[in-house]
């Protein structure tokens, strides 16, 4: 008779992960880690159907590795995918096991190089450029993102360090967002800002404890709309360096937004308030 799986004490009695799990786990952070390095050369990990089939459409990928369950390669074949790249038929298992336990695969997992990432001077002068001042969690990141390219964003500039990488979590979370959103990766965010004003964008840092409310002012395009980590919020010199400072005003009792939630509806007040002064 085979014995259960032993599990690590979870909290307050109650069964915790298993030793599988746990190891599972640890092996996904020190890869993460090493991905980190700045010297690391290694692909970017997107799985689950929105984020693979994304990536396969986009010219852009040089794609290294396809991983596909029987199912999902034939689902890929019927929506017009089998030419793109021959994928490697395996079992779900194969593809858990490079994964954290809760990440949900949908039977495809590919690895790719990262995609170039654009001088910040290079950001064409249109439209709108979400800045995140060390925004640090991939899921909250993935969400903008997704935001950023259902509002049209030009471009997402973030810090080398104090980010995530564009790879796991994140781009699960993007549902293929990052395919559609340039990604501009600066040393220093202050100089970066600098550059951005330099080529004609109004940067607007958003804070609850902001001048104003965004909704009442007077935006004009190429608009930096600057995030800031949850908690945190923007860093001093960050507020500093943008041209003003606005609040999103809202009527109920919490008045702090998740920084997801922020972007999207910060989006969505620019975008009608450009629209309205064109």
């Amino acid at each position: 008779m085979s014995r259960p799986p032993s599990r690590a004490p979870g909290p307050r009695g109650k069964p915790g992960a298993t030793r599988e799990q746990i190891e599972r786990r640890e092996r996904f952070e020190r890869a993460r880690r090493e991905s980190l390095r700045p010297d690391a050369d290694g692909p970017v990990m997107l799985y689950g159907w929105h984020t693979v089939t994304a990536a396969l459409q986009n010219p852009k990928r040089r794609i290294r590795r396809l991983l596909a369950t029987e199912n999902a390669a034939r689902r890929l074949a019927d929506e017009g995918f089998g030419g793109t790249v021959t994928p490697e038929i395996v079992r779900p298992s194969t593809i858990a096991e490079r994964l954290l336990p809760d990440a949900v695969h949908q039977g495809l997992y590919l690895e790719a190089d990262p995609l170039p990432s654009p001088a910040v001077e290079a950001v064409p002068a249109k439209g709108v450029v979400l800045v995140l001042d060390q925004i640090t969690d991939p899921h909250n990141v993935g969400a903008i993102f997704r935001s950023a390219s259902a509002f049209a964003v030009t471009a997402i500039v973030t810090t080398q360090r104090h980010s995530p990488e564009a790879t796991g979590a994140l781009a699960k979370a993007a549902s293929g967002a990052l395919e559609h959103v340039p990604l501009v990766n600066v040393q220093n965010l202050a100089r970066g800002l600098a550059a951005l004003k330099q080529n004609g964008f109004f940067v607007v840092g958003l804070d609850s404890d902001g001048d104003g409310d965004l909704a009442s002012l007077p935006l004009r395009a190429p608009l930096a709309l600057v995030l800031g980590a949850e908690g945190k919020g923007l860093r001093q010199l960050t507020k500093e360096t943008c041209d003003a400072v606005a609040r999103i005003d809202v009527p109920g009792a919490i008045k702090s937004l998740n920084v997801s939630n922020a972007a999207a509806l910060a989006l969505y007040m620019a975008n009608r308030s450009l629209a309205a002064s064109r």
